[in-house]
């Protein structure tokens, strides 16, 4: 009965840091698309200014390696602190920071 209530907790904490180490790499890997946009105005992170933030698996990260103002005007009716838009990024998740080293924006697709 012992193991049984040794094996639970640890499996448990051994899926949860699985889960961490599975999401680091997948930020780490490839291209992949993610929601990007102000952390300020749309994704409510914390700050004074408007700084770029990604949205991965439910979870926004400040960006660094690309500026908001670089892809616009981010107050426009269309812009970061007033849309979620879509880009295509790679990069490496250090700390809480989204270092990108490559990034396109999605071109939004026009309303019918």
């Amino acid at each position: 009965m012992l193991n049984i209530r040794l094996t639970i907790p640890i499996l448990t904490l051994l899926a949860i840091g699985c889960n961490n180490r599975e999401v680091e790499t997948m930020i780490k890997g490839n291209k992949q698309i993610v929601e990007i946009a102000c952390g300020e105005c749309m994704f409510g992170l914390p700050g004074d200014d408007c700084d770029l933030a990604v949205r991965i698996d439910g979870r926004a990260y400040f960006v660094q390696g690309t500026h908001i103002d670089d892809h616009g005007d981010a107050h426009a009716g269309d812009g970061f602190c007033n849309a979620i838009r879509q880009a295509e990024v790679k990069g490496e998740l250090i700390g809480e920071v989204f270092n990108v080293t490559d990034f396109r924006l999605i071109p939004q697709k026009p309303e019918e």
